[in-house]
């Protein structure tokens, strides 16, 4: 049996669907929330890369270098800020981070 290129689609949606699920089900913890993003940004660089090989077009490669440069830099940026907020609050949860507001 081939993996073709509809098992790649199914098993990005399936990474995009947990990601999803994740953000709207679990909105209280900071790093439950990065990584639910970072499935989903897994899921377009899987579509984009299993695209890319059955159209035999580089293209999407270099979509999916760029999302991986955005992906790490988000990281970086959202773990940066979760240890600030522990620093100050001594939690990291979201109820802490709309008290920063004012």
């Amino acid at each position: 049996m081939m993996i073709g290129l509809g098992h790649y689609l199914i098993v990005a949606g399936a990474l995009f669907a947990i990601g999803c699920i994740g953000m709207v089900v679990v909105r209280q913890h900071v790093i439950f929330l990065l990584i639910c993003l970072e499935l989903m940004l897994l899921a377009v660089n899987t579509n984009l890369i299993a695209l890319a090989q059955f159209k035999h077009d580089p293209v999407g490669i270099l979509f999916v270098l760029f999302i991986l440069t955005v992906a790490a830099s988000e990281a970086a940026v959202g773990l940066a800020l979760v240890v600030l907020l522990f620093r100050r609050r001594d939690r990291i949860d979201i109820q802490s981070i709309r008290t920063l507001r004012g």
